[in-house]
């Protein structure tokens, strides 16, 4: 049987707050949302009949681990701040009265969180699989995705 690639998508959710510094809206604020975060990957299903893993690009529950490590674990009930802004003060405030702060080098909107995730989901992927894109749904209407074939390398 001539072997395919295919994609596999898993779905997590997590609650994470954050404020936009700078921003002219609401978004100004603290708020949070209700995330709901798609990984999809791409690989060719494992051959090897002997291998426990046989027919599969990645077993749904490693995926799940490594997105669970990297960013559910960690961003679930976050706030993530700009650590380059003055929010600094803010989020220092908060860590002191033992809140879980995530202070990150951008602005931490659904569109840079999602580069950030990419990065991190990569990196952690075994050597046959690729990361293919991610969607990250903010709102119930609202949404960010990033697909690999967009990307320019350096």
């Amino acid at each position: 049987m001539k072997m395919s690639k295919i994609r596999i998508t898993k779905q997590f959710n997590f609650e994470t707050a954050h404020a936009l510094y700078g921003y002219d809206g609401k978004c100004k604020n603290i708020h949070g949302h209700s995330y709901k975060l798609s990984v999809t990957v791409i690989g060719t299903p494992i051959s090897d009949s002997n291998n426990v893993k046989y027919g599969m690009v990645i077993d749904f529950g490693d995926l799940k681990k490594i997105v669970a490590t990297e960013i559910v674990n960690k961003f679930d009930h976050a706030t993530v701040f700009n650590k380059n802004t003055p929010h600094i003060e803010l989020a220092k405030e908060l860590e002191k009265r033992d809140h879980n702060v995530i202070l990150v080098d951008y602005q931490p909107t659904s569109e840079m969180m999602l580069v950030d995730f990419a990065e991190k989901i990569k990196n952690r992927l075994p050597e046959n699989v690729k990361l293919h894109s991610l969607k990250l749904q903010e709102t119930g209407t609202s949404n960010a995705e990033w697909f690999a074939s967009d990307q320019i390398p350096i």
